[in-house]
């Protein structure tokens, strides 16, 4: 990991709240703090959208420093998208603002001449590169694996694509959608008279991101260790797949094929969402004792002794019929007494929630999982973002962004004088159309 320098110093770090103020530093002696288990590493970013922004956004979390590079006057298309037309018109689209914050944007043509020359030297200073075109672009442009592993033979190399780089579909164009129904997610998402439905989250581009994220930094140990790059074939379909988890193994093991159950669980009963007096309650009594204890708080003990539910097998073989006696138990009180008692008493429940009341819990808001930045550049008013799903003892604070989502080219100038080029030179890159 080499010393760089020109290195963006944020004027909006991340804050706690809107009055708080000053980057990382020690919980208990006020020192400067690590920014994460990256911290020195220098990526690449070349992507677009969501699975390869997602994964950077990762990266970026761990302390990695991200370069985001865009098209000069374009950038990336989620800058356009999200549900906030004036943040979409200002290039700052919550789709962008989502995923691309503690990065820095660089504005540069890759396909000018004097792009490209710029581009090279900025790959001998990194220690790996992201990107999500469809296979083959990256060799048209003159930065396939095999040309950048002669500049830096470092360099770990990822590529993200919806299907990989072989096969009879990798040059498809792919989407959330088209990939969660050719996984077979859209199959097993709903009930027998609902299903196909997608996942109400684009989950293959998330899991695509995730994954790749996963063997980058793994990448990474690794060609730190022999003195070597690698390259990295990520593909979102595969990445589905592997997360689909029981569902594949039923069926390639027990030649089960998986089927649409709603809010039921294949495995065990009662184990699913259930009315309430007031709102769902989702309920894992997974284990006898679990089914026991359930049946004794809902004032139903005779449960435990019916034939019809009184092993596993027998429970999933009626789920229907218990499902009604335990609805009508539930009946006087709410989702959230039923959870606090059941829970109380070692039985796995909780309600059923929207996205706005477990940004508000209690426990979310305990973890400072929620970041705001109050004064955000080329946005014109506060924003939060959420943190990673991590916490790594001594850098408690390396899993919240450091800095806000970058206006495009931001960093453009900074980025250049880091890597040799005098203001004369970047002067005339502006003037030539190579940055922006």
């Amino acid at each position: 990991m080499r010393g760089r320098e020109g290195e963006r110093s944020p004027s909006t770090p991340a804050v706690r709240s809107l009055a708080s103020g000053g980057g990382r530093a020690s919980a208990t002696t006020g020192d400067p703090a690590m920014k994460g288990p990256l911290e020195g590493i220098r990526i690449l970013d070349l992507t677009n959208v969501l699975a390869g922004p997602f994964c950077t956004y990762q990266l970026a979390l761990m302390g990695a420093e991200v370069i985001k590079i865009e098209r000069p006057g374009e950038g990336d298309l989620a800058r356009r998208l999200g549900a906030d037309p004036e943040l979409n018109a200002r290039r700052m689209g919550a789709s962008f603002l989502a995923q691309n914050a503690a990065k820095k944007s660089l504005a540069l043509d890759l396909k000018k001449p004097r792009g490209k020359e710029v581009f090279r030297r900025l790959v001998e200073t990194a220690d790996a590169l992201v990107e999500n075109f469809r296979p083959g672009v990256m060799e048209r442009l003159g930065f396939g694996w095999e040309a950048l592993r002669k500049i830096r033979p470092e360099l770990v190399y990822l590529s993200i694509s919806g299907f990989g780089q072989s096969g009879p579909l990798r040059d498809n164009p792919a989407y959330d959608q088209i990939i969660q129904g050719l996984a077979g997610v859209m199959r097993v998402t709903g009930d027998r008279r609902s299903a196909p439905l997608r996942v109400g989250f684009p989950v293959a581009d998330t899991m695509g991101g995730m994954t790749a994220a996963f063997a980058l930094a793994a990448a990474l140990l690794g060609s730190q260790r022999r003195g070597e790059g690698v390259r990295i074939d990520v593909s979102m379909l595969e990445s589905t797949l592997a997360a689909m988890g029981w569902a594949v193994s039923n069926w390639l093991i027990a030649g089960v094929p998986p089927q649409p159950m709603g809010n039921e669980n294949m495995t065990a009963a009662p184990s699913g969402s259930f009315r309430t007096g007031r709102g769902l309650l989702n309920i894992a009594a997974n284990e006898q004792r679990q089914f026991e204890t359930l049946c004794r708080l809902l004032g139903r003990p005779e449960l435990v002794a019916d034939a019809r539910f009184a092993d596993r097998e027998a429970r999933k073989a009626n789920r229907e019929a218990l499902r009604d006696e335990i609805e009508q138990a539930l009946a006087d009180r709410s989702a959230r007494q039923w959870a606090a008692l059941l829970n109380a008493h070692g039985v796995p429940a909780g309600e059923v929630l929207s996205l706005p009341e477990i940004l508000a819990h209690p426990q979310i808001r305990e973890r400072d999982f929620v970041h705001v930045f109050a004064d955000p550049p080329g946005v014109g008013r506060p924003i939060a973002l959420v943190r990673g799903g991590w916490r790594i003892a001594g850098m408690e604070e390396a899993s919240g962004p450091d800095a806000p989502p970058p206006p495009l080219g931001a960093d453009s100038d900074a980025i250049l004088a880091g890597i040799g080029y005098s203001e004369a030179e970047i002067a005339a890159l502006r003037r030539e159309g190579v940055i922006g």
